[in-house]
This record gives structure tokens, C-alpha cells and sequence, in this order.
């Protein structure tokens, strides 16, 4: 069967965000020229810039693949518990786990705020983190579980508070230590807000 021009451009797409995403992983952003990226993808360098623009484009694709990625393993994690609460605590435990893995670590962490800039880089973590908070918390205020307050506000300083926490691990010397101080704090934090 022949493949239509879509399946050839997607095709090609995912071939060049599943090589920039390994390469990136190995040896951050400024370490991989454009031209690695394409050979290991098997594309040409014209492919990249008709699909991506540029080497920061396609940085920005696989940021994007990674957070939905995180999202969907965070919100597993959610759905697997009893309530809203529970959800949040064990999500977060799923979320700090993965600021462990070297991927993570080296694309979301580190690279993406200096690639990217601050401002896009907030704007991607609010777009995949962000949601799902509000969507937890508010579930958690309706369930009585948690005193009344502006979830939409209350969410932003949870997802800056836990990425805050995400970058203290990927700049620590002893990530698994301060992954456990970590949330500690935020579980603490967390339960302060329950109605007593």
C-alpha cells in the first residue's frame, strides 16, 4: 500500500523528535548539531526545517512530547486512587520519580528554561500541568476534602511550588535525597489544606 503524503510528514516528523529526543537526553541541547539529528533520523536537514524551522523547533516538539508523557503518568497515578486528595499526593510522588530520570533531568529541567526562555517554558508546564490541577483540586473542594478557597489560584502556586521542587532535584548533588525532602515538604504543604 502506498503512503499518503500525511503518513510520509508524520512519519518523518516522529523520526526526527524520537532521534533529537535521545541525542538531547545523552548530551543536552548545545552538545547536538542540527546535521547528528537528521542523519540519526535518516531525514534530510531540509526535512528539519520544513517540519521544525529549526533545531529549536524541534527542541520544542520534544519538550512538548515529554510533558504529555509526565502528564499522562501523573494523571494515572490520579485516577488510581480513591479520591482527589490521595490522587494529588501519589501523583505527585510519580511526578517527583520522574525528575530522577536523566531524560527528564536534561530536556524539561535543565535545558528547556535556557532553550526556550523562562516565559515559553512556563507557558508549556502550565499547559500540560496546569489543567490537571485545577481539575484535581476543584474535584477535592467539591468532595469537602479540602477548605474552600480559589482553586484556579490555589493550582498556579502548586505547579510552581512542585516545579520549583522538580528543579532543586535536577540541580542537587544527592537527587534521591532531596527528591525525599522534597515531598515531604509539599505533602506536608498539601495537607495543610485539608478540612479538618
Amino acid at each position: 500500500m502506498r503512503r499518503t503524503q500525511q503518513d510520509r510528514s508524520a512519519g518523518t516528523k516522529a523520526a526526527l523528535i524520537a532521534a533529537a529526543r535521545e541525542l538531547f537526553a545523552a548530551r543536552g541541547y548545545q552538545a547536538v548539531p542540527a546535521d547528528e539529528i537528521t542523519r540519526a533520523a535518516g531525514v534530510t536537514r531540509g526535512a528539519l526545517y520544513h517540519h521544525y524551522a529549526d533545531k529549536q523547533g524541534l527542541f520544542r516538539a520534544v519538550v512538548e512530547e515529554l510533558e504529555r508523557e509526565l502528564t499522562a503518568e501523573v494523571a494515572t497515578a490520579f485516577d488510581r486512587t480513591p479520591d482527589a486528595l490521595t490522587g494529588m499526593l501519589q501523583g505527585l510522588g510519580v511526578f517527583l520519580d520522574a525528575c530522577l530520570r536523566e531524560e527528564v533531568r536534561r530536556i524539561s529541567l535543565t535545558d528547556a528554561p535556557a532553550v526556550l526562555g523562562w516565559e515559553v517554558w512556563r507557558e508549556i508546564e502550565a499547559e500540560y500541568g496546569l489543567g490537571l490541577l485545577v481539575d484535581r483540586l476543584e474535584q477535592a473542594r467539591a468532595a469537602g476534602l479540602i477548605v474552600p478557597m480559589p482553586v484556579k489560584a490555589l493550582a498556579q502556586l502548586v505547579l510552581s511550588a512542585v516545579m520549583e521542587a522538580a528543579r532543586m532535584i535536577a540541580a542537587a548533588e544527592d537527587r534521591g535525597r532531596t527528591r525525599t525532602e522534597v515531598e515531604q515538604v509539599l505533602a506536608g504543604w498539601l495537607g495543610s489544606l485539608l478540612r479538618t
